[in-house]
């Protein structure tokens, strides 16, 4: 395998591992509106993943500085062709890490119900947004014979690239409804898995269509591998969440995340944006990759680092694992004693 390989599969991961980690913050965002009947709620959901949301987004700027130095070429043309979506994404990310520290800031109704709202929207966006990227990805758009993208902004709003960004708003939605019955005690977590039931159901329709669809226009033995057990676990997810086993759940929905984004990677490999125009345009892990000295450079930086921060971060979701619910809130009048913890 050489190293421009090695890096697809490298890139792929913290993808991977950032859809994993963002996508259950992105569905708690969500699900502040449905799910909260009011602040106190609210900020039961928020504080589930208040010790965690920064280093998940981590994940992201690692995928897109190694997508730059790895390969260029396709950092170029992504980011280009799809400046607009990506620049809404950037927007949100920014104003929910603001919305998460200003929301407390001070005491008024109003300042607080204006940053929830933030929050809601500016998790429901990118969930969807990035669904549409990703399915424009495996698809192929216009590319020329110069690596640039040549479409405009409707050819990215395609059928099945829409129906890409329905597939993760409910697959992250599902995650982020698991991850909340499996973080909180009292009558919101048994909301939060009924709610895990519905959004669960619903990606398993879109979920399907989407990952049958792919298979059938790119798909090859080792995506059709990956589609399987996607299913396999967003079922067993779903049977998990109605027999309380909140901790089951929760490592099979993170599951079918990991299967279905990897199914996309692998109906991708050797391309890295294929060209609708021309094969002979698409960029590939040869013609897109830097030079082997800089490959070279960065894999063992990442040997040396990559450990370090896993560790740092395994460290602290154990720091934080224990349960919540409105009777930890400051203010909250005592509630009768919680649930014992159920690790599932």
């Amino acid at each position: 395998m050489q190293l421009h390989d090695v890096w697809f599969v490298l890139i792929a991961v913290l993808w991977i591992g950032y859809f994993f980690l963002e996508g259950f913050d992105f569905g708690i965002g969500i699900l502040t509106k449905p799910l909260a009947r009011n602040t106190t709620e609210r900020r039961v959901l928020i504080n589930t993943i208040g010790p965690v949301w920064d280093g998940n987004e981590v994940w992201l700027l690692t995928a897109g500085g190694a997508t730059f130095a790895a390969f260029p070429d396709w950092y170029a043309t992504l980011f280009s062709g799809f400046y607009i979506p990506l620049l809404v994404i950037l927007v949100c990310l920014i104003v929910r890490g603001v919305a998460f520290e200003y929301r407390a800031k001070r005491d008024g109704a109003r300042w607080q119900r204006n940053w929830e709202e933030a929050i809601f929207w500016t998790s429901l966006l990118p969930a969807f947004l990035w669904g549409v990227a990703f399915a424009n990805i495996v698809r192929g758009v216009d590319i020329d014979a110069q690596k640039n993208y040549v479409g405009g902004l409707g050819d990215l709003l395609n059928p099945y690239a829409l129906l890409g960004g329905l597939v993760t708003l409910s697959l992250f939605t599902f995650h982020g409804a698991v991850f909340a019955a499996l973080k909180t005690v009292g009558e919101i977590r048994e909301r939060a898995r009924r709610a895990a039931l519905r959004a669960g159901l619903a990606a398993a329709v879109l979920a399907l269509v989407f990952l049958v669809w792919t298979q059938g226009h790119s798909g090859n033995g080792r995506s059709l591998v990956a589609l399987v057990v996607a299913v396999l676990a967003l079922v067993g997810a779903l049977a998990a969440n109605q027999l309380g086993r909140e901790g089951w759940a929760f490592v099979l929905s993170g599951a079918t995340i990991v299967a279905a984004v990897a199914m996309l990677f692998l109906a991708l490999f050797p391309n890295v944006m294929p060209s609708t125009l021309n094969d002979g345009w698409s960029l590939t892990v040869t013609n897109a990759a830097s030079s082997p000295y800089t490959l070279k450079l960065m894999t063992v930086v990442a040997a040396v680092f990559t450990p370090l921060v896993l560790l740092y971060q395994g460290w602290t979701y154990w720091v934080f694992r224990k349960r919540i619910g409105v009777q930890h809130i400051p203010g909250h009048a005592p509630a009768a004693p919680a649930a014992p913890l159920d690790r599932g």
